[in-house]
């Protein structure tokens, strides 16, 4: 139920009529959030009934067709331009057409190129006759294999590369990519496609980890996001960590601030007291006791076991000091392994992201707004203008972002601070928006000094998209081999992208083992020197 109040002329707006406003609109949220509430529950009763549950379904958007633009050029996309479309094809064969009994007195002109692109699929079965000899010392001698052909393995490299991209780019189904080699002609089992997919891909991990920890060490800012993933059918968590160069995912049973450091971290954690970690300690307001307990030597412990016995030895008990104390340690330890202390942390809003440096989306701050339900004309109109107020300085905010001028930083900041300090007459909704804002102050300003670092968080939430695709499609995975594969391929499929480097290829070329294609660190810390000189040549005055 809907309640719509009418307007209150502004002679009317006595204390009490304000302060029953602010009731009514308190109630107002709260109601809604019960009304939300209820219907998950009334959903979650119909699932477990085997009933289904009320549909969503979105207003067709044919019914309000938009605008045409006001020219061809607008409703281009960018990369869109003429460009020759045979360019970059590779003739692999040429055929000679001529005329078929041509009329008596005709004469040659010329040949007119037309061609006809085809994809040829089809199963390759080689049998090789190894020779074996008998040596005179009465042992045995087996001609080795061919360089293509992979030890132990009676698949080749291009059908395993082709069951890889086929599972881990298009997403398809165990099931249906057993169907279709089979139709094709391939012998082949559903066990032997699932050791293909998750067996044997050792290097494929050590290159991920190094992604992560190279990305990490070259980036000034990083993007985070996290999302659901199912794990021997229960809900998990995948933290998604990257920017422009590299994107690296990680699926865990918990998306605390511990488990994201010890994500940052990498496969092994380690644990150091350091000026980091002592500075976090001051900020989580650590008692001095167990921090000068804490800065004995010695300082660094390689393993979680010795950490813990260091821990005991210490007598931190204590279930908030041990976290504190681990978190610290942890943080502590990634400086050491190369991060910058001033590396910027993008996310949208999530507190376990709140680490060294912290940037928010200005979208997610924003969306508390758009979701609010205005229960007359003028909650509705306040509602509005104080989100154009907000979507004016973000524009401005780009504009700085593109061009720096230290002269608007104060001009910028003072908008802000009207702007979340502004009073209205709906303090329990939109207030509260704004306080929430006011708090988070200097991570949404973070760009005026770091332009480096994106507004919003848009770019992580479009990475962690494909693997959520990937979860609708084939739900969770039941060993760990499994997930380990998931978060690998998923993390090499999305580098290999930022990258401009082809899956496909990249597959080809890994499992043959040839290295025609660079190692991904070396392309991600590559691409970060080009893109630093850049930066310094564009800062240099000419």
């Amino acid at each position: 139920m809907k309640l719509q109040l009418p307007a209150i002329p502004e002679a009317e707006r006595t204390p009490l009529v304000e302060a029953l406003v602010a009731i009514i609109d308190a109630q107002q949220q709260r109601i809604q959030q019960l009304e939300e509430t209820v219907q998950l529950l009334r959903d979650e009763i119909a699932i477990l009934k085997g009933q289904k549950p009320r549909p969503d379904i979105k207003p067709s958007q044919l019914e309000t067709p938009p605008p045409k633009p006001p020219s061809a050029e607008a409703t281009k996309r960018p990369g869109s331009a003429k460009r020759s479309k045979n360019a970059t094809l590779v003739i692999s064969e040429d055929w000679l057409v001529v005329v078929p009994d041509p009329p008596v007195g005709s004469t040659h002109l010329r040949y007119e190129k037309y061609l006809v692109q085809d994809l040829v699929i089809e199963v390759k079965t080689t049998c090789y006759h190894r020779e074996r000899l008998q040596l005179p010392d009465g042992s045995s001698l087996l001609a080795p294999l061919p360089e293509d052909v992979l030890e132990g393995q009676h698949f080749g490299a291009e059908l395993i590369a082709y069951v890889l991209y086929q599972y881990r780019q298009c997403h398809v189904t165990q099931p249906l990519l057993l169907e279709q080699l089979q139709e094709l002609g391939v012998d082949i089992s559903a066990g032997q496609i699932s050791h293909i997919l998750t067996e044997g891909h050792e290097d494929f991990h050590r290159e991920k980890e190094a992604v992560l920890t190279t990305g990490l060490q070259v980036s000034s800012y990083i993007g985070v996001d996290d999302t659901g993933a199912r794990h021997q059918g229960k809900n998990g968590y995948c933290t998604a960590i990257g920017n422009d160069l590299f994107a690296c995912f990680t699926s865990t049973d918990s998306k605390s601030r511990l488990n994201f450091l010890h994500v940052l971290q990498g496969a092994q954690p380690s644990y150091t007291i350091n000026e980091t970690a002592l500075a976090y300690f001051k900020e989580q307001e650590l008692a001095q006791a167990v921090v000068a307990k804490l800065s004995v030597e010695p300082c660094r412990f390689d393993s979680e076991a010795a950490w813990q016995v260091r821990l005991v030895e210490l007598g931190i008990t204590a279930k908030l000091h041990v976290r504190i104390a681990t978190e610290g340690a942890l943080l502590g330890q990634i400086i050491v392994q190369g991060v910058s202390p001033r590396l910027v942390i993008l996310s949208d809003g999530a507190p376990q992201f709140d680490l060294l440096i912290h940037a928010s989306c200005w979208v997610h701050a924003e969306r508390p707004l758009a979701r609010l339900v205005p229960y007359n004309e003028e909650h509705r109109v306040a509602i509005e203008q104080v989100r154009q107020q907000i979507w004016e300085l973000y524009r401005d905010m780009k504009e700085y972002r593109l061009a720096p001028n230290p002269a608007a930083k104060p001009t910028l900041t003072a908008r802000f601070d009207a702007l979340v300090g502004q009073k209205n007459n709906y303090p329990t909704s939109i207030g509260q928006v704004l306080k929430e804002m006011c708090v988070h102050k200097a991570d949404l300003l973070c760009v005026l000094e770091r332009p480096e670092v994106p507004l919003h968080n848009n770019g992580m939430e479009s990475d962690i998209r494909g693997y959520v695709k990937m979860r609708k499609i084939s739900g969770g995975t039941r060993s760990e081999a499994g997930r380990r594969c998931r978060d690998t391929f998923s993390s090499l499929k999305k580098t290999c992208r930022k990258l401009g480097v082809s899956f496909w290829a990249y597959l080809k070329d890994r499992i043959r083992g040839r290295g025609q294609i660079a190692w991904l660190p070396d392309l991600i810390r590559a691409r970060a020197v080009k893109e630093c000189a850049a930066v310094l040549e564009e800062a240099v005055p000419v």
